[in-house]
């Protein structure tokens, strides 16, 4: 598997597919785990970081896991490349630092990834479109038992798993959805449901997760506590809580076209007209103009477009996927032309397809 095989197609995740797919774009669920003879990667040895490198690439040929996947090793990629695994939801801003021993497991869907040696051993996760959690959790739980039978795990009968930080220490389980909230941004609602949110124990983060922003309106929602609950109770958590916001975006959504319909509407049609037109597009106004427009599919006020589109062009359009696409680098006001270029090329196919069915 090359990087370069990965900027003309999306990952399984962004298809549109699964349960409540027009408000869940995907369903991630990631475990952290740590070898048990070997000290947290922050105080081991380049020569133990290898170590345990070694012991995960050999547990997968053993085991069959990731099969057919590859391993890349972090410390042996460029910048440019590290942050288009990062676009990708595939490595963390923290990995895309390291210069240590560090690797991506990935398989050729990129539902299932492993990140070794960053704050953890091992961070293991599985993606899936739509809301999902509890088939993800089935899924990562099984790999996780390959992985528990060819190698030792730190682990406490008091605590559970341990980890680098005390705040992943138990079931070393994150159980997340993006989620896709604009009626509630636009009703100003947004903080009042944060806010409920924390109240039950679950994070609210940006698009690629702790310490990054919010863009086109989506939200990753995930749990908090991993100490003193089972994998079960984090999994119904998120989903209940995760049934509840996407109630209050429909009533949102209600509300927003009972009250503003023809305002709501020609938002949607204008950033439809601006993605078909405009000569110059930055990622953050990409992103405002591609959650108008998904509002407007799931409303079913566009049907030209398709879910997986949208998804899709959300990462792929990101600056370091142009820059791969284009093979060089390009300063920020080329990627915003270049960008364009390709969204209006997009557009231009969709409206051609559209048509001839509409003819036949």
């Amino acid at each position: 598997m090359k990087l370069d095989d990965l900027t003309h197609r999306s990952a399984v995740w962004l298809d549109g597919t699964g349960p409540e797919s027009g408000i869940v774009l995907s369903s991630r669920v990631r475990l952290a785990r740590n070898l048990n003879d070997v000290p947290f990667t922050n105080r081991s040895s380049g020569e133990e970081q290898q170590k345990v490198l070694e012991q995960f690439r050999q547990a997968t040929q053993e085991a069959g896991i990731l099969r057919r996947g590859a391993l890349l090793q972090i410390d042996h990629l460029s910048m440019l490349d590290r942050a288009f695994l990062q676009e990708r939801h595939l490595i963390s801003p923290t990995m895309m630092k390291m210069d240590l021993n560090s690797g991506l497991y990935l398989d050729e869907r990129e539902m299932v990834s492993a990140m070794i040696n960053e704050e953890d051993h091992l961070r293991l996760q599985v993606m899936q479109s739509g809301l999902r959690i509890q088939s993800t959790w089935e899924i990562i739980d099984r790999i996780d038992d390959q992985f528990s039978d060819h190698v030792r795990f730190a682990f406490s009968e008091q605590y559970g798993y341990l980890t680098a930080c005390p705040t992943n220490v138990g079931t070393g389980m994150r159980a997340s959805v993006l989620i896709h909230l604009p009626a509630l941004v636009l009703t100003k609602d947004i903080d009042q449901v944060i806010k409920g949110i924390s109240q039950v124990g679950l994070a609210v983060r940006g698009f690629y997760g702790e310490g990054t922003d919010v863009l086109g309106n989506l939200f990753q929602v995930s749990n908090q506590a991993t100490l003193g609950r089972t994998e079960t109770d984090i999994v119904d958590n998120v989903q209940r809580f995760t049934n509840q916001i996407i109630d209050f975006e429909r009533q949102a959504r209600q509300t927003l076209f009972s009250e503003a319909r023809h305002q709501i509407e020609d938002k949607i049609w204008r950033a439809y007209g601006l993605l078909q037109n405009a000569r110059v597009l930055s990622s953050q106004e990409l992103m405002s103009l591609l959650s108008a427009v998904r509002l407007g599919v799931s409303m079913e006020i566009i049907t030209s477009v398709s879910l997986a589109t949208l998804n899709s062009l959300m990462i792929l359009m990101q600056p370091a996927h142009l820059q791969k696409l284009f093979r060089r680098e390009m300063d920020a006001d080329e990627r915003d032309v270049r960008r364009a270029e390709l969204v209006r090329e997009k557009m231009r196919t969709l409206a051609l397809e559209d048509g001839s069915q509409r003819a036949t």
